[in-house]
């Protein structure tokens, strides 16, 4: 299959892309939002693919992800009526809990929520909606813990603020300094912590993962996100977790995994437990590890996925009337 969509959110386009099919990715010099292209990534069933030339290339389907791509693709197809599915990343964040999808009532495509959660909470009217929850390349089990400090992954920690927990950020740095990689980090020096609270940048996958590795616990204080990709990997490299109880957290983290929590306190005492043994925090780790596999592996996602791209192309053939003949998969 051929499927065209943009990079947009790296984490998930790494797990997506590395499925059986061909992915045409638009790109552009200028290699922004609307034209990234792999990214520098080294993605060998990614075709990047100009814009203009879209037209003229075989697209079996389009995912989109955002709202304003469903008329961009139409423009670059040149009106034909490919099969399409919506991946929504996002928990809605107006009118909740009467959030009206902007891709409500419609029969010319599926939304695919990447969270039981978003599903929950947003309103669709009509329209098809499924949930392919996240899956992660395996970074493999990476955790060693030897630093007594905390990790966390968080883009624009200082502009979005509560909604990633940024304001919780100091209540655990009175345990342990807490090192925190991501885009818009160098602001938290405006915080005023010291290097009890520092930020150490947009650091590439890899390096990063073994940074994090190091410390001895991970932290995900999100209060209204979907669930991060960036969790679901420290729980695969063996890392204990200590996790706000919001959205769909409590799904993918079970409490001997570290510590899940509405109280900020009760995390922070766990945070000074795993700190001060070591061997509990493998043990919570190993956990979190078999709990992550179970439910996020890259093959069990990419075999939804899978599923999802056949259905979308047969209901199209058959909402268009072709030939039954022609349904099944396009793999």
């Amino acid at each position: 299959m051929r499927i065209l969509l943009w990079h947009v959110h790296g984490g998930w386009m790494d797990a997506f892309v590395r499925g059986p099919h061909e992915y045409l990715v638009p790109t552009t010099a200028a290699r922004d939002g609307w034209g990234l292209g792999a990214g520098g990534r080294d993605w060998p069933n990614v075709v990047e693919i100009a814009p203009e030339d879209v037209a003229d290339a075989d697209v079996d389907l389009v995912v989109l992800q955002r709202t304003e791509e469903a008329a961009v693709a139409a423009e670059l197809l040149g009106g034909r009526d490919v099969p399409t599915v919506f991946v929504e990343h996002n928990a809605p964040r107006v009118d909740v809990p009467n959030s009206v999808h902007p891709m409500q009532d419609r029969d010319d495509l599926t939304i695919a929520h990447v969270t039981h959660w978003n599903a929950l909470m947003w309103d669709c009217g009509t329209t098809r909606t499924t949930v392919v929850e996240h899956g992660v390349v395996d970074p493999g089990p990476l955790y060693t813990g030897t630093l007594e400090r905390f990790g966390a992954v968080i883009n624009e920690p200082v502009r979005r603020n509560r909604v990633v927990g940024t304001d919780l950020l100091p209540r655990f740095a009175e345990v342990a300094p807490v090192d925190v990689f991501g885009m818009g980090t160098d602001r938290l020096a405006d915080l005023g912590l010291g290097d009890r609270l520092v930020g150490l940048g947009d650091v590439k996958p890899d390096p990063m993962h073994a940074a994090l590795a190091e410390r001895r616990a991970y932290l995900h204080p999100n209060r209204w996100t979907s669930l991060g990709l960036s969790l679901i990997e420290a729980m695969h490299m063996a890392m204990p977790v200590l996790v706000l109880a919001t959205t769909d957290a409590s799904r993918t983290v079970p409490a001997e995994a570290g510590a899940i929590a509405t109280d900020v306190t009760e995390l922070t005492r766990a945070s000074r437990l795993l700190l001060d043994d070591p061997d509990e925090a493998r043990r919570r780790g190993a956990v979190a590890r078999e709990a992550a596999l179970a439910r996020h592996s890259l093959a069990r996602f990419l075999g939804d996925w899978d599923e999802l791209l056949d259905d979308a192309v047969t209901r199209h053939r058959r909402t268009r009337g072709q030939s039954p003949a022609l349904e099944g998969s396009t793999r």
